[in-house]
């Protein structure tokens, strides 16, 4: 038996009145998962425990069957270790978005952040900015550390974890509220901003029309972690397949293995099908277990409010991801069941992460166990089905329940 997971990051969502009061998953068409629902067990999951913060980290490591209440250690430290960081016991790891904010003539508390990723700008431009600040706001007690796209690293030799705001929830807010109060951390955004608001490469972007990437901004502190292996927890040998750092990080620390994809950039235009032919090979021609395929693109989306790219991003899922996977097995005629679920919804009304339970759906090739559904949030609801906690589902796709 083959095992697959495939998930849309921030993907479920609540009624939006300009889809007519329907979801991005109820309005997006989706025939693939539409026919697979219709011979599935479907549901809804709770992935963030209840006091915890709604993120992919918490979400994800549930997902992958590592309650957060015991492993999670912050966000930033699972990051760090898909980068390569080395991190000792004593250090804090903290995650740094260049963020793009208002450049209006007002004191910099008065600056609003516009947006949380600077326009998903790529990873080649946002470490030219990166190494911008670096160069002057580096010390022998702070070090910079370049990731993927907006996402990057600083690490804190022998620091402490501050509570930090997380960029994406305050979109189109002022920033004075959500600065830090540490005055180390509030002087290197000050600073970062400085260097980066008349650095070349934001002045043309301005040109062109796009979001320029000036700011640092702090969040996610977090200690080294300690996960268990995933082939010891489960008796699977697992691949992750994703292109953002944070699950590339909890696959290092499960020791399971990190498979890279040409063109997988976390954005509306990720290589989709790079995605699935990876995941099928490893489970076919490399002999292993599980695949875990994770898309960030609707959580992106989400993030932005845009209604018509969330809907997208679902149909490409849909038809790029899981057909392509779905007909590779079936061609092979291995036996497989695979579980399509987000981490957390990423309501556009809102633009940030929600603790509600999302819907999974649960497919096995070698039974028709459905009753008929669509795969929505609300036929979920209506199923019956809740699984109170995130680790529950995995052990129902390896056949623990």
């Amino acid at each position: 038996m083959k095992y697959v997971i495939i998930l849309g990051d921030g993907m479920a969502d609540r009624p939006v009145d300009e889809l007519g009061g329907k979801t991005p998953l109820a309005y997006a068409d989706t025939p693939v998962m539409d026919e697979l629902a219709g011979k599935s067990e479907i549901g809804l999951l709770h992935t963030i425990p209840l006091g915890m913060k709604p993120g992919s980290d918490t979400a994800n490591l549930s997902v992958l069957g590592y309650s957060p209440k015991k492993y999670y250690s912050g966000r930033s430290p699972l990051e760090a270790l898909s980068i390569g960081v080395p991190m000792l016991d004593s250090d804090v790891a903290f995650r740094c978005n260049i963020v793009t904010l208002s450049e209006e003539d007002v004191p910099f508390e008065q600056r609003t952040i516009l947006d949380h990723s600077s326009g998903e700008i790529s990873t080649e431009d946002c470490t030219v900015l990166l190494n911008a600040v670096k160069e002057e706001l580096e010390t022998e007690e702070y070090h910079f550390y370049a990731g993927t796209s907006y996402r990057h690293c600083l690490i804190w030799n022998h620091g402490r974890t501050l509570d930090l705001s997380q960029p994406h929830d305050h979109l189109g807010q002022v920033i004075g509220e959500w600065l830090p109060e540490d005055e180390r951390f509030l002087h290197m955004m000050k600073r970062s901003f400085e260097i980066l608001k008349d650095h070349p490469l934001n002045i043309e972007r301005k040109k062109k029309g796009l979001n320029p990437a000036n700011c640092c901004w702090f969040w996610g502190a977090g200690t080294k972690p300690l996960l268990d292996s995933f082939e010891e927890k489960t008796g699977k040998r697992g691949v992750m397949i994703s292109a953002v750092d944070l699950l590339k990080g909890i696959a290092v620390g499960a020791n399971m293995k990190v498979v890279e994809v040409e063109g997988a950039n976390g954005g509306l235009d990720t290589n989709y099908e790079g995605k699935a032919d990876a995941a099928v090979n490893a489970l076919l021609q490399e002999g292993y277990d599980f695949a875990y395929i994770h898309v960030e693109a609707p959580d992106e989306m989400g993030h932005q409010g845009s209604v018509e790219k969330k809907v997208q991003s679902i149909e490409y899922l849909d038809n790029r991801v899981i057909r392509r996977v779905r007909d590779a097995l079936d061609v092979s005629k291995e036996p497989y069941r695979m579980a399509v679920l987000p981490d957390h919804p990423t309501p556009i009304s809102i633009r940030t992460h929600s603790a509600d339970p999302v819907p999974y759906m649960l497919y096995d090739s070698t039974r028709d166990s459905g009753g008929g559904w669509h795969y929505t949030e609300k036929d979920a609801q209506m199923s019956g089905n809740d699984l109170a906690e995130g680790p529950m589902l995995i052990d129902r796709l390896f056949h623990k329940e």
